[in-house]
């Protein structure tokens, strides 16, 4: 039998076995019905932590900067360049109140270094509130989605959070499906990871050392119990600023849950 014989014989039968693939597919689904869809992640139910409740902020380091206000032109341990630099050395907290911009320390940047205390509740199930007493602040963490098109900046910008799985034996730990489709993920163990865009030109610091309205914050959030059952949580910030700073500004802060709101005292922004 020649060469071309051959492939004319087999061609069809190719043909046929290529309709049936495609079309046992459809039939199976028409006979069977499309699988559930699986239910939306809700940020709620697969919290890893729970930071909900009272907490108040323990200053263990750089009292001189978050105690009271350091004195004017204190840059220190600020990578700033030298536009930064002249920035701060004109800072002017009367210019501040006049203006009316006294909470510019107390901006998403620099708030969570500011001693104070934390109210930490869920508005929804993908929406968690931070409010501080000192500045009388409120952050929103918001698990839906990038900020809407026509967002202004503000204080405390727009914050995307998401939920990180920790490393295990040099993996990721990610949320698995139990039960099949249509199942809520199990929560892993991980932290709260947040990313702070859209934000309102302020300070680091109380004594004027800039942050531009280009700036992003990244945020990662990790609690942990202690044997005695103090529980606390750590906030590592990392500002990276184009206009103002050499490098990202990195910062850690403490924060110990308190067992109700009885020491909650609001109070104003203070420019000085």
């Amino acid at each position: 039998m020649d060469r071309g014989a051959c492939v004319r014989r087999i061609l069809p039968l190719g043909l046929i076995l290529a309709a049936f693939l495609i079309a046992f597919p459809i039939c199976a689904r028409a006979q069977f019905g499309n699988p559930p869809p699986a239910a939306p992640v809700n940020p709620r139910e697969i919290a890893p932590q729970d930071f909900t409740g009272y907490w108040v902020s323990i200053v263990t380091e750089d009292w001189r900067w978050r105690m009271i206000t350091p004195d004017k032109g204190d840059t220190s341990s600020v990578p700033l360049n030298s536009v930064g630099k002249a920035v701060a050395d004109a800072w002017d907290p009367d210019k501040d109140i006049a203006a009316g911009e006294q909470c510019k320390s107390y901006a998403a940047p620099a708030l969570m270094r500011v001693p104070t205390r934390l109210h930490i509740t869920w508005v929804d199930d993908n929406m968690l509130r931070i409010d501080t007493d000192a500045g009388t602040q409120t952050r929103l963490f918001h698990f839906n989605g990038a900020a809407p098109a026509d967002f202004q900046p503000s204080w405390q910008g727009y914050s995307l959070a998401t939920w990180e799985g920790l490393k295990q034996g040099g993996m990721f730990r990610l949320p698995t499906t139990l039960g099949g489709a249509g199942h809520q993920p199990r929560a892993p163990e991980g932290y709260l990871k947040v990313l702070t865009t859209h934000l309102r030109a302020g300070y680091l610091r109380k004594n004027g050392v800039p942050f531009s309205a280009n700036a992003t914050l990244e945020e990662y959030f990790d609690g942990f119990t202690e044997p005695n059952g103090d529980t606390w949580f750590v906030v590592t910030a990392i500002v990276t600023d184009p206009q103002y700073l050499t490098q990202p500004f990195i910062t850690s802060s403490q924060f110990k849950k308190e067992a109700d709101g009885s020491k909650w005292n609001p109070t104003p922004c203070e420019a000085k």
